[in-house]
């Protein structure tokens, strides 16, 4: 299966929707001051980079991501002169000891195979002072979408279980969130939740980027037979709030997670 995202067009289709609004969000929330020197960690397609541009008013972005896919898309994407794109792993990053006031991943962190590392590197980039922050979905109840298509997945399949993004990922929630970034070391630690509503037009709108055969859901899909995939999508139709233009309506949340490096 295609778990792990690496085509920038391919999760834009997927995620697009959501990902650059709760990237803005996720940044009025954490309330950085201006003229602060920010670490985007597992930047992708340059969501949350462009969100720190319009919002916190930085002094520079230097975004990291392991995914060259991701990173033409975030270049073609993000071309103000402050921001930086470099090719890196979360568990090592690029950069030096201390060097950004605010160290942040957006959407990533329970894609880490060892999201220990990952968070000790955070630290270990942020000035003392600077803050450490996260978001990540709550697959197992607040991301309706992936909730209605595990359910459906399963009732089709029992063996789809495993899958399911809510049960394999058990750190995006509150508790595992608040208790990573407290041994890591950080202070002041608070999770709280980012929320917003997305309109799809209509069922063809919210199935087609299922299609794409990349990530955890649409890698599960290109895995079916065509009568099994024919299967799943109407179960998952039939689940659905449909209004009566035919538009749907669905919530999501996601888990922000942030701290402070102790001086």
């Amino acid at each position: 299966m295609a778990d792990l995202w690496t085509a920038g067009v391919a999760y834009e289709v997927y995620m697009g929707r959501w990902s650059a609004r709760i990237a803005d969000a996720f940044v009025r929330l954490l309330a950085v001051p201006s003229g602060r020197s920010w670490l985007d960690v597992g930047c992708g397609t340059g969501a949350l980079t462009a969100a720190v541009l319009a919002r916190a008013e930085p002094s520079r972005v230097t975004g990291v991501d392991p995914a060259e896919g991701f990173l033409a898309h975030a270049r073609t994407r993000v071309t103000d002169p402050r921001v930086t794109f470099y090719s890196g792993d979360a568990r090592s990053l690029p950069v030096p000891d201390g060097s950004f006031d605010a160290v942040v991943s957006g959407l990533m962190l329970n894609f880490v195979p060892e999201p220990e590392q990952a968070v000790s590197e955070c630290v270990r980039a942020a000035a003392p002072g600077g803050v450490v922050a996260a978001y990540v979905w709550d697959y197992a109840e607040g991301m309706a979408l992936l909730r209605h298509f595990w359910d459906a997945a399963t009732a089709g399949d029992p063996a789809a279980a495993p899958l399911d993004e809510g049960r394999r990922f058990p750190l995006c929630r509150p508790e595992p969130l608040s208790d990573l970034w407290t041994r890591a070391g950080l202070a002041a630690v608070t999770v709280r939740p980012v929320e917003l509503v997305a309109v799809f037009t209509d069922f063809a709108d919210l199935w087609t980027p299922f299609l794409g055969g990349q990530g955890p859901a649409p890698g599960h899909v290109a895995t079916l037979s065509a009568a099994d995939r024919d299967a799943l999508r109407d179960r998952l139709h039939d689940a659905l709030p449909v209004a009566a233009d035919g538009s749907i309506t669905l919530p999501a949340r996601a888990w922000a997670v942030s701290g402070v490096r102790p001086s």
